[in-house]
């Protein structure tokens, strides 16, 4: 407070959005306020959370933006997290995200699974019908569909009728004159039935299931009880339904111990279908911290707004009801307060899980660890990175990297690497280009160190690695070797100086660097299996006339492999856009 005094007396009382930085200039924190300088002077004065004082901590100098409005200030903020990802800030990663069924709304619709909303939902009047939480349910639904409706398929109309046409699959629409009308008792079936007002599509699948059955079609009998299983997976019954057909999402949090959880219950057509939610340090108050997840939430592509979005308690609801344009209420009683408990209640569950389970690994890894850093005289290894290479006869060589923080695999740390300066099988300078590009960037950018690195493999990576970091100055950082006996199973740790040290193969020692090999192999083998398919795939397909790079993507894109090009109908590749002189070009020269 003292030391910002002078400038906090200049902080205007308007809203507005501020950014915290440290002593290097970097933005570790960005917020909105109502009044600024009340906001602002709440951070000096008086007592915090431990991560809150942490983060104030480091804090060197402050700077803000005055708004118009508290809507755009909070808007001023989400920019700046996008931009500058404060470490302190609840940061969203678009990455995983639950399928949707589309149904289009084209002259020729089609129904389609898909992830990727964020073009769809701009487009007016596509139907969205999710997200829904078993993606082979919801990718046999979409097939279900398309083989009882005759829709389109094509993603572009051919020239002329392909096989779903002449399956019955299709009402052709490349060649036959198909109106609106034609178009609407389809649409309207399919829409009732993924909006669960209609069970049309399971009774005529039964239907059909039965009637093969009794022809002693049994073959037939069991794709259909397929389907229904399928679709009963994808309309499976909740114990939690509210009979309003509504869809909504259905936010609470809990906090404990400097963390809070924050999960969402998706109901959609009155059944709760999906649970999701992240747990984050607790660096501001529970309400401000719930505010700038939901509107995050929302902001990101892949997540549809709902009708309805019920919240605990929070002072600006009507900011959020601006910022969101939908409905958002705060129940006060009877089953839609209940949903709010019932939220709640297993954001405080999964906390108290979280917990225990982090406790448990935590010293069982870190106990193990401290036994390490005694048995090789190092300090205790809380960051571990280890490397593993990867090719055939020096062919698509590849190198992976792996990082286990505490004992713990950290994923978002893990890196991928194909190699560009070395030629054959070439192990050693393999594993020199690779901790070249790995520690030249982190003294480059001034990443995170680890305190160890592990090599797959023994004297010869061991000094590989070794003379790297020699030549880019790094001496804090400890190295080892892992070696692995004639059946390729861990053997002994390799130190520095290239002695071997066995260790009791029965400890929790042995146990834990031997999981850390194999994530590290099994991370550079797969990595490793995908770049050799797309390599050997691409050069077969190098040199037959017609087949450029467009139509290269297309059978990369569709095909597992050449095999399974090899054994493509003429259909199926003219469905892919190869005319048939092309179709059959290409299917003689990988059969020849």
């Amino acid at each position: 407070m003292k030391d910002f005094k002078d400038k906090l007396s200049l902080v205007p009382a308007k809203p507005g959005c501020y950014q915290m930085k440290d002593k290097d200039g970097n933005i570790i924190y960005v917020g909105k306020a109502k009044v600024l300088q009340n906001r602002l002077k709440s951070y000096f004065v008086g007592s915090h959370d431990a991560k809150t004082t942490k983060m104030v901590s480091m804090i060197d100098d402050f700077e803000y933006i005055i708004t118009s409005s508290e809507k755009e200030a909070f808007l001023l903020e989400l920019n700046f997290i996008k931009e500058y990802r404060p470490k302190y800030n609840i940061m969203l990663m678009d990455s995983k995200t639950y399928p949707y069924i589309c149904l289009t709304n084209e002259a020729h619709p089609r129904v389609i699974m898909t992830r990727e909303i964020g073009s769809l939902k701009r487009k007016n009047k596509n139907k969205l019908f999710g997200p829904y939480p078993n993606a082979k349910a919801c990718k046999d639904t979409v097939e279900i569909i398309n083989k009882i409706y005759p829709l389109r398929k094509c993603k572009n109309l051919p020239k002329k009728y392909c096989l779903y046409y002449t399956m019955g699959e299709c009402l052709a629409p490349c060649v036959n004159k198909v109106t609106k009308d034609d178009y609407e008792g389809i649409i309207n079936n399919i829409t009732r039935f993924l909006n669960g007002y209609d069970t049309e599509l399971i009774d005529t699948i039964k239907e059909k299931m039965n009637k093969a059955s009794e022809a002693l079609e049994f073959e037939k009998a069991i794709e259909y009880r397929e389907m229904l299983t399928s679709l009963e997976a994808l309309q499976d019954k909740q114990k939690m339904t509210l009979s309003d057909g509504v869809t909504r999402d259905i936010f609470g949090y809990a906090v404990k111990d400097d963390l809070i959880n924050i999960q969402i219950f998706h109901m959609r057509n009155g059944k709760i279908i999906e649970r999701s939610g992240e747990v984050f340090d607790l660096v501001d108050t529970p309400q401000e911290m719930l505010i700038s997840y939901i509107v995050e939430f929302y902001s990101l592509d892949n997540s549809l707004i709902p009708s309805e979005v019920l919240i605990p308690y929070v002072e600006d609801l009507e900011l959020l009801k601006d910022l969101l344009g939908t409905k958002v209420y705060i129940p006060i009683k009877g089953i839609k307060k209940q949903l709010v408990e019932l939220v709640k209640e297993n954001a405080l569950n999964n906390l108290d899980t979280l917990q225990k389970e982090r406790l448990i690994k935590i010293s069982r890894t870190t106990e193990t660890l401290e036994e390490l850093a005694k048995l090789l005289n190092i300090k205790y290894p809380k960051v571990i990175e280890l490397f593993d290479n990867s090719n055939i006869m020096g062919t698509n060589s590849v190198s992976a990297m792996v990082t286990y923080i505490d004992g713990l695999p950290s994923y978002k740390d893990y890196r991928k690497y194909k190699i560009k300066t070395v030629d054959g099988a070439d192990d050693y300078h393999t594993m020199q280009e690779v901790t070249l590009r790995r520690y030249s960037r982190v003294l480059k950018e001034n990443l995170r160190k680890p305190n160890l690195i592990i090599a797959d493999g023994g004297k010869t990576q061991v000094k590989a690695i070794k003379e790297i970091l020699d030549k880019l100055n790094i001496n804090d950082i400890d190295l080892i070797g892992l070696v692995k006996d004639d059946k390729h199973r861990t053997r002994a740790i390799v130190d520095i100086t290239g002695k071997e040290i066995s260790i009791d193969k029965r400890s929790n020692l042995f146990l834990l660097l031997e999981a850390m090999q194999n994530e590290v192999h099994r991370f550079a083998i797969t990595f490793f299996k995908k770049v050799h398919t797309e390599s050997a795939m691409s050069s077969k397909l190098d040199g037959i006339e017609g087949i450029g790079p467009k139509r290269k993507k297309i059978l990369l894109e569709h095909f597992d492999s050449i095999e399974d090009i090899k054994k493509a109908t003429l259909e199926e590749l003219h469905f892919l856009g190869f005319n048939k002189g092309l179709a059959e070009g290409l299917l003689k020269a990988l059969n020849d």
